[in-house]
């Protein structure tokens, strides 16, 4: 108790603290971001074999979830021992290279877990000690999940969407973020803006523009921000993923054809809302010489 009272009466000490919890949940997301869509696959394989009355798959009966089985080295099965697994120290010690058969071990790893530390100190360090701050970072870490794994798979799981997006409504039944109306609305006007979007975009091209993970997730954002914040995410989200295309076709010789992932986008321009949503309206406001809002 006396250490709550210490981290609530001292930002910094509490920035510090949340870093480190930051680093060993990113240790977990790594987990998270490469078994889930497996687990997924996994389960829809063994609902479609019951569906159509067919044996099923051995492999699709494997115990495989986010504890089974043990961390191991996809080299040589080497099984990961607890000193080996220390956020972004252990990668550096082990100059990223597994201690059994001297594999190379993905930089992604380290990256993920020092990016998960760095935005959870800055959630810690924008709100405080409190409610906002706590919840804030379980919101970052979900949006670290499904940037990842949106951009691995062209995924965003439901099993992380649907759950965070009525969290985000409860919070704000106290004003967490904003009041219930606004959440409410922003959640309702997330998800049909997207979906509007959508159906123009395939009845004009006939092509699928999106999916429908995409409008869950801007729903998700509704629901945390609401809806007066819709628009900032929407048009920054699409900025950035346009100047990224532009980027990866003209720089890297990308196949304009390859759909490129729209939730990691979303994801960011989410994030960057939640901190600083009221300074884009206002500098928009400013800019366009409109009034800002009360």
């Amino acid at each position: 108790m006396e250490l709550l009272d210490y981290l609530a009466q001292n930002n910094t000490a509490f920035t510090i603290t949340s870093l480190i919890l930051g680093l060993m949940v990113g240790s977990f997301l790594n987990v998270v971001i490469h078994r889930l869509p497996r687990m997924l696959e996994q389960e829809w394989r063994a609902q479609c074999a019951d569906f159509l009355d067919q044996a099923q798959d051995p492999a699709a009966t494997e115990k495989y979830n986010l504890v089974t089985p043990d961390s191991h080295c996809p080299h040589c099965g080497h099984k990961i021992r607890a000193w080996e697994n220390i956020p972004v120290l252990s990668y550096i010690f082990l100059r990223g290279r597994c201690s059994h058969c001297q594999g190379k071990i993905s930089i992604r790893y380290p990256i993920i877990e020092l990016v998960t530390g760095v935005l959870t100190a800055a959630c810690a360090w924008h709100f405080g000690y409190g409610l906002p701050a706590v919840a804030a970072m379980l919101l970052t870490w979900c949006l670290i999940c499904l940037t990842m794994i949106d951009f691995d798979h062209k995924l965003l799981p439901d099993i992380i969407t649907l759950p965070i997006l009525w969290l985000g409504m409860l919070l704000n039944l106290r004003n967490t973020y904003t009041d219930i109306e606004s959440s409410i609305l922003g959640a309702t006007v997330g998800y049909l803006v997207l979906w509007l979007l959508y159906h123009a975009f395939r009845i004009l091209t006939g092509k699928e523009g999106m999916g429908y993970g995409d409008f869950k997730l801007l729903a998700l954002l509704g629901a945390w921000m609401g809806w007066q914040y819709l628009l900032p995410i929407v048009l920054l989200s699409s900025l950035v993923g346009a100047l990224v295309g532009i980027t990866l076709i003209v720089a890297m010789g990308r196949d304009r054809q390859i759909p490129i992932p729209f939730g990691p986008y979303l994801a960011s321009a989410g994030w960057i809302t939640l901190f600083w949503g009221k300074d884009i309206i206002a500098w928009y406001m400013g800019f366009s010489g409109l009034a800002s809002p009360a």
